[in-house]
């Protein structure tokens, strides 16, 4: 399979507010890239691009994928969907008063992955072994971190061949958030997964990022792999704690 991400001089925002500034960003089959940024500045902006949810007022975003080239500005998220393409959204934004098992379910909808509902549902259960535990327990009863898990699970549901997973370590605990990335880790490892990931935590987010980009009011003003990220001054300054 082969799969590529890119985002062409991308423009989008909410009505009189422009939230992306030419963004230009790639992604191919099997990497894990970190979209690094503080809050405010865009990340969750250009993920909903990508999902479908916002439209760019300019540029273009599109996935290559077996030989075809889809123009996701022109598909719902549906449609973007049974292409293969899932996110764990920013606040995880389960269904609280569903059991744990039924928000899992719910994201197996896409018709390719209807068939391979039991072998999913059995995967997320071996990654997550709590969600087996608790699968008749409602969602919203559960802490931070167990809905972070289930939120993951539940996309992994829908068999993506491309996950986005916008801000993991919002709401959690330093332990539990060390966690969470070091399980997206483990799944891209074993299930070839190619992951896009937006997290302000820089020191947690290239743990298990190939390469990275830093956002700035709407704006990449960084690309490289994790060293060149390590030894940026923009890094240095606002993730590393060096004196401006």
């Amino acid at each position: 399979m082969a799969l590529e991400l890119s985002i062409s001089d991308v423009d989008a925002g909410y009505k009189a507010v422009r939230a992306l500034h030419g963004v230009s960003l790639r992604i191919s089959q099997g990497e894990t890239v970190a979209l690094l940024g503080t809050n405010g500045n865009g990340k969750s902006t250009l993920m909903k691009c990508v999902m479908g949810m916002v439209r760019p007022t300019k540029g273009k975003v599109s996935l290559a994928l077996d030989g075809e080239t889809h123009d996701l500005t022109r598909l719902t998220t549906e449609d973007i969907v049974n292409l293969g393409v899932a996110m764990v959204p920013e606040g995880r934004r389960l269904f609280p008063k569903l059991t744990v098992e039924e928000n899992l379910l719910l994201g197996a909808f896409r018709p390719q992955a209807r068939d391979a509902i039991r072998r999913n549902l059995g995967f997320s259960y071996e990654v997550f072994p709590v969600l087996a535990e608790r699968r008749r327990q409602l969602a919203g009863s559960m802490s931070g971190g167990q809905q972070q898990m289930l939120a993951i699970a539940r996309a992994l549901m829908s068999a993506p061949k491309l996950l986005l997973v916008d801000e993991p370590s919002v709401g959690l605990a330093p332990i539990l958030v060390s966690s969470t990335i070091t399980r997206i880790k483990e799944l891209k490892e074993r299930t070839g997964l190619t992951v896009l990931m937006a997290e302000q935590n820089f020191h947690q987010a290239i743990r298990i990022a190939d390469r990275g980009y830093i956002i700035v009011h709407g704006e990449i003003v960084f690309q490289g792999d994790v060293q060149a990220l390590e030894q940026n001054e923009l890094v240095k300054n606002y993730y590393l704690g060096a004196s401006v």
